[in-house]
């Protein structure tokens, strides 16, 4: 079958335009947070996140995404300002060891991401597609941002407890969500090549209901908008990886294993950065513009060959 055509688009951020089309960008998770689902704690001294930034960048991310809150299922918000402590110290530390490099803000806060932007990030990406502040689509306006909008179901509190969505839901569930999120943060004066669209893997959808997202992710250029993809680490790979194959043919499968609550080792880090590249090749296949990834490395790898046969299906 052939695979997508992917869109060109020139995507501008507050202080550049990047174009998107060609080559897949890398955007590397930099967590600063005590509680994320996979690094949890690993990175959340100011020293600490500075070297992992930097590492991240050697290793070839196009992009930094800086987050100071975890958004794990059951997750506890914090304020703003505890938010703010976290981030801005790294992130204008990431920036005077690299001034060139393109940060952007992981916040649905609008007095973060202003903040943020004002200390020389250039993109805002919102888990909430601005609907957990009011703010926060006519702030990424008056700034100018580059602005990524992600589609979430309910909150993190929620998730474990939402009623199920049937296969052939999951789509026209994204594809009209995100049109309303585009079109409200377009309302209020944020440009249009300024935005991007994430069909948010893992929030507000349980486990299978994330494949066939993956599999119809080219329908979502219809939408006329660059799409990023966050499959990194997520738990429906890892609980499809780990399964293991029924011993007679014909029985019935075991049960995927349980997602750990509790970060991972790092010996078995090798484990997930599989399951992920799979997934990532997937979805650059399928036309994503940006892949947004813990281990900037083999996402780099595997998105040079996916672009290589791309380029030659043109």
């Amino acid at each position: 079958m052939p695979f997508a055509v992917r869109p060109h688009f020139e995507w501008r951020l507050q202080r550049r335009t990047l174009s998107l089309g060609t080559r897949t960008l890398i955007m590397g998770i930099l967590n600063v947070t005590p509680d994320s689902f996979s690094d949890g704690g690993q990175f959340l001294s100011p020293g600490a996140g500075l070297g992992h930034g930097l590492e991240m960048l050697d290793q070839g991310a196009d992009i930094l995404d800086l987050g100071g809150e975890s958004t794990r299922p059951n997750s506890i918000a914090i304020s703003p300002e505890e938010e703010q402590a976290r981030v801005l110290p790294v992130l204008r530390a990431v920036l005077a060891a690299r001034p060139e490099a393109v940060l952007s803000i992981d916040t649905y806060h609008a007095e973060t991401a202003r903040l943020a932007i004002e200390a020389g990030a250039e993109i805002v990406n919102d888990v909430s597609g601005h609907l957990w502040d009011a703010a926060m689509s006519a702030t990424c306006a008056a700034l100018g941002c580059g602005a990524i909008l992600m589609h979430t179901r309910g909150r993190p509190q929620q998730w474990r407890t939402l009623p199920p969505l049937a296969t052939d839901e999951v789509l026209p569930l994204v594809l009209g969500d995100l049109r309303e999120r585009a079109q409200a943060a377009l309302a209020a004066g944020v440009a249009r090549d300024s935005i991007a669209l994430d069909p948010g893997f893992g929030f507000g959808k349980a486990f299978a209901e994330n494949y066939p997202l993956l599999a119809q992710f080219d329908a979502l250029h219809t939408l006329g908008f660059p799409l990023l993809a966050g499959v990194s680490r997520k738990s429906f790979l890892n609980r499809t990886a780990s399964a293991r194959p029924a011993r007679n043919p014909g029985a019935p499968q075991p049960a995927p294993e349980k997602e750990p609550d509790a970060p991972y080792l790092a010996s078995e880090m090798w484990a997930r950065e599989l399951p992920t590249t799979v997934a990532n090749t997937a979805a650059i296949l399928a036309g994503a513009h940006i892949v947004r990834v813990h281990d900037v490395l083999p996402a780099r790898q595997a998105a040079a060959i996916a672009d290589r046969i791309l380029a030659a299906g043109e």
